[in-house]
């Protein structure tokens, strides 16, 4: 079959996506596709209809699709072939793209270099195993805000939700303003899953309760949800007999994590991290194999899309310069671990020579810190210091470090880690 051969093949519409392509276009690259398989750009932020974007990248507030749609705006000047109702297939050797849409039918597309962007998808209720009965009315949070949001359904009037990630809690408001009553936010973890300001915003300005270190431990209905039972538990996360509550309610949404879109990475053959469920990534966000960049939430979860944007544009202009024909520099690469207090780094390699004069690393902590420090060693030595008043699992970290202290760590791995300030030594 006859291969259409592009400069930089992108993978999602999405805040990743949209950014990849325009920065892809603006840094030279000639023939730019963006293959979508919704009907419409944008991404998970066309059903975000609440505020709190772009206030990094445009210092202003604005809602899900103001934010897409600005961009959007910015893709159409642009020469960027968009291609929506397309479902890709299947990354495969020498950077085919196999996809196929209604108009084009089957296609093969050959890639100087390929983004990857493909987002993230929610936990089910299998996915974590809560014991009941099986009626409806539980939904996903992503879900429901789906029904509510754009096609308009209320999806219940008595809720609880489970987890206490972003969308749970947003939803939580959501469905206050709607009408419906939020009987609780249930939390497993003795922190929230949620930044911060969401729970001010969503739970405490609403007087909903949230209950930290408890979770579902039942579930009744026939046809319908009933009742749900919620039981504190303890330090391992095991249900204590004896604390059990009892709320009637006929909708559970369910907020219990998202995991990376992986399955055409996987395909590919491209090296994933257990920690982050996302590709294994270099400092230009280039995969395990070259010419395949990865950005976005599909190499880790991300609390602004802000930061995705962010993480899209420097995949953008990476694939630019590798279709251009430019090729990492030569030398070993450092690998980045995770130490004590922190769940991932990402990237988890960082090639000295490719980094320019300075190196962004994102991380998530395991524990809310107060007063403490981010630590940076190669070996036995400190490198860095990077002090924090305030850190928790729910909001992202980020630290940069100075391509001198990448010169002193040559040869030897980067550990990032986290004390509380009374075990930092004197």
């Amino acid at each position: 079959m006859e291969q259409t051969l592009y400069d930089v093949i992108v993978v999602g519409g999405g805040p990743a996506g949209l950014a990849a392509a325009i920065e892809a276009a603006a840094n030279g690259a000639g023939r730019v596709v963006l293959l979508e398989r919704n009907h419409e750009l944008g991404g998970i932020l066309n059903q975000c209809i609440h505020n709190g974007f772009g206030l990094h990248y445009f210092k202003e507030e604005l809602t899900g699709p103001e934010y897409a749609g600005r961009f959007i705006d910015l893709l159409r000047e642009t020469s960027v072939e968009v291609k929506l109702d397309t479902m890709v297939l299947e990354v495969g050797g020498g950077r085919v793209v196999r996809a196929m849409n209604p108009t084009d039918g089957y296609m093969e597309l050959r890639g100087k270099s390929v983004v990857l962007n493909m987002g993230c998808r929610e936990r089910t209720r299998g996915a974590i195993a809560i014991p009941g009965d099986r009626p409806a009315g539980i939904f996903t949070a992503g879900a429901a805000q789906l029904y509510v949001n754009v096609e308009g359904y209320m999806v219940g009037k008595r809720v609880v939700i489970l987890g206490s990630g972003d969308i749970g809690l947003i939803m939580a408001r959501r469905m206050t303003l709607e009408g419906a009553k939020v009987l609780a936010c249930v939390e497993i973890m003795p922190y929230s899953g949620g930044l911060n300001r969401n729970i001010v915003q969503c739970l405490e300005d609403f007087d909903i309760p949230l209950y930290l270190s408890h979770t579902i431990t039942n579930i009744k209905g026939s046809k319908r949800v009933e009742q749900v039972t919620v039981s504190r538990v303890d330090e391992n996360r095991r249900p204590v007999p004896g604390t059990e509550m009892v709320f009637d309610c006929d909708t559970v949404l369910l907020s219990v994590g998202l995991i990376p879109e992986n399955e055409l990475s996987r395909q590919a053959g491209i090296e994933m991290d257990p920690r982050t469920n996302g590709p294994v990534v270099y400092e230009n966000m280039e995969t395990s194999i070259p010419g395949i960049f990865a950005s976005g939430n599909v190499v880790h979860v991300h609390d602004l899309a802000d930061f995705v944007t962010a993480e899209g544009q420097r995949a953008g202009r990476a694939a630019a310069a590798f279709a251009r024909g430019g090729r990492p520099a030569v030398g070993e690469a450092l690998t980045v671990e995770n130490g004590e207090g922190v769940s991932y780094v990402v990237p988890q390699r960082l090639r000295p020579q490719y980094a320019g004069q300075r190196a962004e690393l994102f991380f998530r902590v395991r524990a809310v810190y107060g007063r403490s420090v981010i630590r940076v060693t190669a070996g036995d030595e400190l490198l860095a210091q990077f002090p924090r008043q305030h850190m928790a699992p729910g909001e992202m970290e980020k630290i940069v470090l100075p391509k001198v202290l990448l010169d002193r760590a040559a040869g030897r791995n980067l550990q990032v880690s986290v004390a509380a300030e009374e075990e930092v030594p004197a």
